[in-house]
């Protein structure tokens, strides 16, 4: 376990009480605290809960959870998942719970929600040269011997900033240089004669250690599984180069890190071909979309399509809005809109309809396109839709629906809500 267990920030997200600020839930909760709202085990259709309200399935998230463990253990990788994707700190517990080595972030603000939620893990997906940030880090870990921090750095300039503001810092911030996917990828080097003058820059600061290397496979232009595997041979050739090179002196371990949710088998494959180094390889995962999963993006391009004998991830998310107009026989509205659905790579998908009880699968309705507070379905000749029926919506891309809800129950199939999700973006 790499929690904190004297941590009481869970306790206190039971204790807050429940109030306008959360979307969705019932208004006569109002004043009960979200442990106590959580015991009463409403359901989701009948026990008050108002539209639009997004839920996580219970089973589903269970079962992504579970099955995520038992592939990276697998495959001998250790995981390391991107927080970004939820910022709910009960699902790290649960994704460190489920074996998980700690979590991934993304920016300084979720290092420290993280932190106060007792994870002593964290990899810094990014250049981190803000110094208020590095100087609370470093805080961090003289404080705490049992916290490791790693982070990126692409850049000499980088590694001067960091070391100017761990300036008299007790324990040295530990770093990988970020190899980039290619040239017109997001962020990292793009040689690995630059890759060289950024490590000799950190053999040369005081407040950094070197302890390997990293990057984003999905970052590869024209990304296909012979590219990715290419550059993460690059990757590996790179750290088994710096090793020989003995420029992670002072380390336990060696860091080699990739992985986002779509290109994670080929992970999988070229970190088991990583020769013996002179010390122990952390071969690291950091996918983060797979705890929920989604109807779109991630159902296209989820790397079990390709390899169907190791699984498969479930969609958790559905978003609940409910029908508020019926013009015409070609056209209904929803109350749901950009507020509440992500829209950034695909619209809302509708699923299934609600009434009485009841349900049945959406035919011939789809999301035409979102309002801030509306979704415009297109309804088929066919379509049995009225006003006050209820609609079910898959939604496209994890990271872009969590961030739109601050407190997302968790039902099971039944509709019985078992727990909330808090979520700090």
């Amino acid at each position: 376990m790499v929690l904190d267990p004297g941590s009481d920030a869970y306790t206190l997200l039971a204790e807050e009480r429940v109030d306008h600020r959360f979307k969705g839930l019932p208004p006569d909760a109002d004043g009960l605290t979200v442990g106590e709202l959580a015991a009463q085990r409403r359901n989701l259709f009948t026990g008050g809960f108002t539209t639009p309200v997004l839920a996580l399935s219970a089973e589903r998230l269970e079962h992504n959870l579970k099955l995520m463990e038992t592939y990276t253990a697998r495959h001998g990788l250790v995981f390391a998942p991107h927080g970004k994707t939820s910022m709910a700190p009960q699902l790290f517990r649960r994704q460190i719970e489920h074996g998980a080595w700690g979590i991934t972030l993304a920016v300084p603000h979720q290092v420290r929600v993280a932190r106060a939620f007792g994870v002593r893990r964290v990899f810094l997906a990014n250049e981190l040269v803000d110094p208020a940030a590095l100087r609370w880090i470093s805080g961090e870990l003289d404080a705490d011997p049992g916290f490791r921090f790693v982070c990126y750095v692409d850049s000499v300039r980088g590694v001067e900033l960091m070391d100017a503001a761990l300036a008299g810092s007790a324990r040295p911030v530990d770093v990988v240089v970020e190899l980039a996917g290619g040239e017109g990828a997001r962020t990292g080097v793009r040689t690995e004669a630059e890759c060289a003058a950024v490590a000799d820059a950190v053999a040369g600061a005081r407040g950094l250690r070197l302890a390997g290397v990293a990057g984003y496979e999905g970052e590869v232009p024209d990304a296909d599984p012979e590219r990715v595997r290419a550059w993460l041979r690059r990757l590996v050739a790179l750290a088994a180069d710096f090793d020989e090179a003995g420029r992670f002196a002072g380390v336990e371990e060696i860091v080699v890190s990739a992985g986002g949710s779509a290109w994670f088998d080929a992970v999988a494959d070229v970190f088991a071909e990583i020769p013996e180094l002179s010390l122990p390889v952390l071969k690291m995962l950091r996918s983060g979309a797979y705890v929920s999963h989604d109807d779109g993006h991630y159902r296209e391009l989820t790397p079990f399509n390709r390899v169907p004998e190791e699984g498969a991830l479930e969609p958790a998310f559905r978003l609940w809005t409910q029908v508020v107009s019926r013009p015409s026989a070609a056209q209904a509205f929803a109350n749901a809109g950009k507020r509440d659905a992500a829209y950034d790579l695909d619209l809302p998908f509708a699923q299934v309809v609600r009434r009485d009880g009841a349900e049945r699968p959406a035919d011939g309705i789809s999301v035409a396109s979102l309002s801030d507070q509306h979704a415009w379905l297109r309804t088929a000749p066919e379509a049995d839709l009225e006003v006050g029926d209820w609609l079910g919506l898959g939604l496209s891309h994890p990271c872009t629906s969590f961030d739109k809800w601050v407190l997302i129950p968790v039902a099971e199939a039944d509709g019985t809500v078992v727990d909330y999700i808090r979520t700090f973006f």
